[in-house]
């Protein structure tokens, strides 16, 4: 008998684990994605971009009926798909606010008029730098309005204080589905809550930290030139130079394919094609070539200002001009080689015929645009403008027509390799080392190739796609990049392939700046049921234990002892007498 007992007991034991590991698995996570937050930074003291960083609310997708008191949002995370965003721009006196228009969301939420938990925007696979597609014939319309709605967006929250957690991830097939529940939830009228159940997502991170002491890291190396035997005279200098740093919404987004990958891998090319020709003395040039890979470009080119300071006069003084390259992965017809000397200028005139001249026989555009800078502020739109501020002749070559705004187009979202065209980096290359190679060697006006393909000093149109691929993959915002970080040994290590006298200068971020860690995070999705289902679950198991304990006393003791049970004890004078 007692035997028996024990198995029934048994067996009911493990009934209660059973129920229980189902109640469990209510609250599994339904999936967990990489969330990529929104930057956090203060500039000059003042606090912007997302201030903070954990998330524990009920998912959302619909923010209408934002406007009644009666709705509180307070406690909702909403998952908005970008591509559904309509972003128009409004003047509004001396400002230009930007207003996210959909059924689900209003402007009210970014200038904190309405409380939110938090925000996750889906972008599209074609913004996944992981893809690593380059532009061709899948550039699609819709892309490249998605891709305009991307600028505008960062602008807006680049520049807002927004007092909540925001995210960015992209679109997936279980995030899609989690999204469609949550609207099929959202259409009944009724948010998710505690009550309601639905889905729960969970950012468990600590609250981001300032970052101590961020620092920018320069690199630099030489071709030297040919000196003629019993020349006293400094062989002049010539500097090829791109700022490789990145600045976005999304830090651990901002890869920068065409501001400034491209650039970089331009750089590099070149800087591969003349060791060719300057390993050989019968080839080498009479002028240096001094070749820089600077850091702090979306901060004024802060990075380029300490470089040149830290240059040797006489080095600085050698340096006949400098070409900058900025942003020419992307462009269709036509470049622009941006100066701030004016065009009459001796020595703007014959950079610019080089180029000209060459760009004419390559069958492409090079247009000439001039930009006076004001010495007095400190705002510095080209990196050819730190040049000019210590007097040395520069130049930027790039495929944007005007100079982009501070902390804006420098390699955000919008920024991909989907977007960038490996034949136009190769033309820029083309076209930037035969006016290079006909200035140095004196074939200035004459239709010489040197760069010829087929040769061996061809351009490498492999190389030119590693390297773009490789940078479209790696997020270059400089706060974030340690000293030893390897992107910056894989820079300094491939050109140090190429020249010599490497060396690498680790300088202090300017003090304007002030950043915060946590830029990248796990988000687990929880699918929860309500309040109303717990208490009915609650309800029936009750009842379940109820009716087995019963049974177990009635099958092993008796129904008398289960009476007993429930029978009031005996009082203490009962038993006395």
């Amino acid at each position: 008998m007692e035997i028996r007992g024990d198995c029934k007991l048994e067996m009911a034991i493990a009934a209660m684990l059973v129920l229980l590991f189902a109640c469990v698995e209510l609250g599994d996570a339904a999936t967990a994605v990489d969330v990529y937050r929104l930057i956090q930074y203060d500039l000059a003291g003042v606090p912007l971009g997302s201030r903070f960083s954990a998330v524990n609310h009920h998912a959302g997708s619909s923010l209408s009926n934002s406007s009644s008191s009666a709705v509180d949002l307070s406690r909702t995370f909403a998952i908005l798909p970008v591509r559904d965003l309509d972003v128009s721009t409004v003047q509004v006196d001396d400002y230009v606010l930007i207003f996210v228009i959909t059924p689900y969301w209003a402007a009210d939420f970014i200038d904190e008029k309405q409380p939110l938990g938090g925000l996750l925007f889906l972008l599209p696979q074609a913004f996944n730098s992981e893809k690593g597609e380059s532009k061709g014939d899948t550039d699609s319309s819709e892309e490249e309005a998605i891709r305009n709605k991307l600028v505008q967006l960062e602008r807006l929250l680049v520049h807002a204080n927004i007092p909540y957690p925001v995210y960015f991830a992209f679109e997936g097939e279980d995030l899609m589905a989690v999204l469609a529940d949550v609207k099929r939830t959202d259409a009944t009228g009724q948010p998710a809550t505690a009550t309601t159940g639905g889905y729960k997502l969970l950012v468990s991170t600590s609250e981001a930290r300032k970052v101590a002491s961020p620092s920018i890291t320069n690199i630099e190396g030489w071709l030297p030139g040919l000196k003629v035997e019993g020349d006293s005279n400094q062989i002049p200098t010539i500097a090829v130079v791109a700022s490789y740093d990145t600045f976005g919404a999304v830090p651990a987004l901002s890869v920068g394919s065409d501001s400034n990958g491209s650039g970089v891998v331009a750089l590099l090319e070149i800087a591969r094609l003349f060791s060719n020709l300057y390993s050989n003395p019968k080839t080498r040039g009479k002028y240096n070539l001094l070749f820089g890979l600077t850091s702090g470009g979306p901060y004024n080119y802060n990075g380029t200002q300490k470089w040149l300071r830290s240059l040797d006069q006489r080095q600085r003084e050698s340096i006949d001009y400098a070409i900058c390259l900025n942003s020419i992965g992307s462009w269709d017809n036509e470049l622009w080689l941006h100066v701030s000397k004016p065009p009459e200028n001796a020595y703007i005139k014959q950079i610019s015929k080089g180029f000209f001249d060459v760009a004419e026989g390559l069958g492409v555009k090079v247009g000439l645009k001039h930009k006076k800078i004001n010495i007095s502020n400190s705002r510095v739109a080209w990196e050819h403008e730190q040049f000019s501020r210590v007097r040395v002749t520069a130049a930027t070559l790039s495929g944007l027509s005007s100079a982009p705004e501070f902390l804006e187009n420098f390699g955000g979202l919008s920024d991909s390799r989907h977007f960038v065209s490996e034949s136009a980096v190769i033309k820029g290359v083309k076209l930037v080392a035969e006016t290079l190679a006909r200035h140095i060697y004196g074939l200035d006006g004459k239709n010489t190739e040197i760069f010829a393909e087929d040769s061996s000093l061809a351009i490498n149109p492999a190389y030119i796609s590693s390297w773009l691929s490789f940078l479209s993959q790696t997020p270059r915002v400089a706060p974030f990049l340690a000293k030893t970080d390897p992107l910056i040994s894989a820079l300094r290590k491939e050109l140090a392939e190429h020249t010599v006298e490497v060396k690498a200068q680790h300088e202090n971020l300017d003090g304007l700046f002030t950043f915060y860690d946590s830029t990248k995070a796990t988000l687990n999705i929880y699918q929860v049921a309500s309040v109303t289902f717990d208490l009915l679950l609650l309800l029936v198991v009750g009842s379940y234990l109820i009716v087995l304990f019963s049974f177990l006393v009635i099958t092993t003791r008796g129904l008398d002892d289960l009476i007993s049970l429930f029978r009031r004890p005996p009082s203490r004078k009962v038993k006395a007498a």
